[in-house]
């Protein structure tokens, strides 16, 4: 398995793997993944742009993360900044890097893909902090939830339903940048 930085022009040319890719983490139905392929294709026009992917050795994809600068007009910012009070607005969503995806197929969870898209992905992120929603779930024995707070991630909203979705979402920050592994 071998990680490796994107480009908008990658992640586009592999568009139809990561939709099938982020289907099968979510568990979404195939009408919302239809939905889903156009604004990934537009999300990689957008300011501070960061993409990674987990590639097997035969090129295909375990998965996937990506992120951008997040901005007044922009579906989930827009939402999250309408949730959140003034103060903590200005606290998470000034000059913030927007984790917006960030999947591994579920044959290849559990082996530290996710944690190295992550590491990878905030460490060439722009921004004095990074957002990015998740289900809400046990935070056990989800394999998201841990890895978040691994990372530092602390509650910013709890139980938030974004328009679409029946699920609740957490969101969580933490503030930029990520600090090297220890060695």
């Amino acid at each position: 398995m071998r990680l490796v930085r994107w480009t908008p022009d990658d992640l586009v040319r592999r568009l139809d793997d990561v939709v099938a890719v982020y289907g099968e983490a979510m568990g979404y139905r195939t009408d919302l993944l239809e939905a889903r392929r156009g604004y990934i294709a537009t999300h990689v026009r957008r300011p501070g742009f960061r993409a990674v992917a987990s590639l097997t050795s035969e090129g295909h994809l375990a998965g996937f993360g990506y992120g951008y600068l997040g901005a007044s007009g922009q579906w989930w910012h827009d939402q999250v900044h309408r949730a959140l009070d003034a103060p903590t607005r200005t606290r998470w969503l000034t000059h913030c890097f927007e984790v917006v995806e960030l999947h591994v197929r579920p044959p290849a969870q559990g082996h530290g893909l996710g944690t190295g898209q992550l590491r990878a992905l905030l460490g060439m992120a722009e921004g004095d902090t990074t957002l990015l929603s998740t289900p809400e779930a046990d935070e056990q024995t989800s394999r998201a939830w841990r890895l978040y707070r691994r990372f530092g991630f602390v509650d910013v909203l709890r139980d938030f339903h974004f328009p679409g979705d029946e699920r609740p979402f957490g969101v969580l920050g933490r503030n930029l940048p990520l600090e090297p592994p220890a060695s």
